[in-house]
């Protein structure tokens, strides 16, 4: 009788990267389906977003309400925009980063890809392909790329996010009223500022404040700007991790008071009275 051969475990590209993120992140649950993406109230896929302007005012909807009940008075249209698409953008980037930055694999995701439920913090993706490097495991899976190199396998996250984003930003900017630099600003802070948080509560900060420094040392058109890390002094000598966004949230228009400890406005004393507060 030959010898018994132990099963091979199976490899999954992403699946294991985006429930380390969910187990880290409670707000955001991924799943991936093979036919149809989800459907029902709530659920809207990326392509509606960028092409169907009735989807996109149902999408804006929920932020307009958020704002009045959340702070008595209305935004400016432009404003409701640019909250919306933040909070679409910042976890559509994370399907492309944790995988990356977890198990150096890139998935391909069109906007035809991926679906978003706000209110329970759920998207749904379909992975066609993936960029990985040479000796991983997944590159025999159907749809892997292999690339030589992790610069290659950077260039491959940022075609990724670019792909996904385009659509997207381009179907918000007549709302936004900004320009291609400026959108593509907000997009190198949502691949920047998302990934770093994420990389706090995976207890892994610094090696992602050095991963986003290489992926956007700056230069890397479409994205404007780069990673901009840079450390403040605290009181006690503690060094303390700041960057520049290379966009505004436009949260200042509601609150003048109360801006972002990232944003350009912020004061370096204000940052660090702020990154050093104890509740």
């Amino acid at each position: 009788m030959p010898p018994l051969l132990a099963a091979r475990p199976r490899v999954e590209p992403v699946a294991g990267a985006y429930a380390r993120l969910t187990e880290v992140y409670p707000g955001l649950r991924v799943s991936e389906w093979e036919t149809a993406p989800p459907r029902g109230a709530g659920w809207v896929t990326a392509a509606a977003l960028a092409t169907d302007a009735e989807a996109r005012d149902t999408f804006l909807a929920w932020d307009d309400a958020q704002v009045v009940r959340d702070y008595g008075q209305r935004a400016r249209a432009d404003v409701v925009a640019t909250f919306a698409l933040h909070r679409y953008a910042w976890p559509a980037c994370l399907l492309i980063t944790v995988p990356w930055f977890l198990h150096r694999r890139v998935p391909r995701l069109p906007v035809q890809d991926v679906a978003h439920h706000r209110e329970l913090g759920r998207m749904a993706v379909r992975v066609r392909s993936f960029a990985c490097l040479p000796g991983d495991p997944a590159a025999e899976l159907p749809g892997a790329r292999v690339v030589p190199d992790e610069e290659a396998l950077r260039g491959e996250v940022r075609g990724a996010v670019a792909e996904h984003l385009g659509p997207v930003l381009d179907g918000f900017r007549p709302l936004l009223r900004r320009g291609p630099r400026a959108l593509w600003g907000m997009a190198s802070d949502e691949i920047v500022e998302g990934l770093w948080y994420v990389g706090h509560l995976l207890g892994e900060e610094a090696r992602a404040t050095a991963e986003l420094a290489r992926l956007l040392p700056g230069g890397t058109a479409p994205y404007v700007g780069g990673a901009a890390f840079r450390e403040l002094t605290g009181p006690d000598g503690a060094a303390l991790a700041t960057r520049d966004r290379a966009s505004c949230c436009m949260f200042y228009t509601l609150r003048p008071e109360d801006t972002c400890v990232t944003c350009p406005r912020t004061c370096d004393a204000d940052r660090i009275k702020r990154l050093t507060a104890t509740t």
